[in-house]
C-alpha cells in the first residue's frame, strides 16, 4: 500500500478564527492550526502580533493529503472565502496582522498561487483588484491554546455568531461536495 505523504499549505486572511474554521470542514485536510506567519518577531504572542508590530498576519497552517484535495482547490477556497481586494483589513479587523497573503512552501505553490490569483481576477468576482500578498513561507508559530479550535469552543461567543457562523452558511453552500461528512 503506497503511503501518503501529507503537505502543508500557510494562509493569513484575516481573523485566524475564521479561516480556521473553513478550512477544518474540507475533505482531504488533516488538520488546522492558527497561528503567525510573515514577521520578524520569533515565537510572538497575540499581543505582539495584534499591536501590529511583529510584521506578522494571523495565518493559518493546514496539514492536507493533496491526493483528496489539491493544493488549487484549497486556494480557490482561499480567494473565495475572504476579501482579498483590502489592503490590511478583513471587516472590522484593520491592520497588517489581517493581511491578505499566501506562504507558499514550494515553487509549485508559488506558481499556483499566482495562477488562481489570476483566475479569480479574471472571473470578476471581486470589483476591486486583488491584493493577496504570494510570498515565501520562512516560519510558522502557533497561536496560544485558547486560540485554536476557537469557533467550536465557543459557537455562542458573539464574534462567532455575527461573523463566523453566517460565512460558514455560505462556505458550507458554495463549496458543499468537498466538505466531509
Amino acid at each position: 500500500m503506497e503511503k501518503t505523504i501529507l503537505q502543508k499549505a500557510t494562509f493569513g486572511g484575516g481573523c485566524f478564527w475564521c479561516t480556521e474554521t473553513i478550512f477544518k470542514q474540507l475533505k482531504g485536510v488533516e488538520n488546522v492550526v492558527s497561528g503567525y506567519s510573515g514577521g520578524k518577531v520569533k515565537h510572538p504572542n497575540y499581543s505582539e502580533v495584534s499591536e501590529g508590530n511583529s510584521g506578522h498576519a494571523e495565518s493559518i497552517q493546514i496539514t492536507f493529503d493533496p491526493k483528496i484535495i489539491s493544493y488549487e482547490k484549497l486556494l480557490e477556497v482561499f480567494f473565495l472565502t475572504h476579501n482579498p481586494t483590502t489592503p490590511d483589513r478583513q471587516g472590522n479587523d484593520i491592520g497588517s496582522q489581517y493581511r491578505s497573503v499566501i506562504f507558499y512552501h514550494n515553487e509549485e505553490q508559488k506558481k499556483l498561487a499566482e495562477e488562481v490569483k489570476l483566475r479569480v481576477e479574471a472571473e470578476k468576482i471581486y470589483t476591486a483588484p486583488i491584493v493577496t500578498e504570494i510570498t515565501t513561507y520562512t516560519a510558522f508559530y502557533p497561536a496560544e491554546s485558547y486560540h485554536q479550535n476557537y469557533y467550536e469552543k465557543n459557537p455562542d461567543q458573539p464574534y462567532c455568531q455575527l461573523v463566523i457562523s453566517p460565512k460558514l452558511v455560505k462556505f458550507r453552500e458554495k463549496f458543499s461536495k468537498l466538505l466531509k461528512r
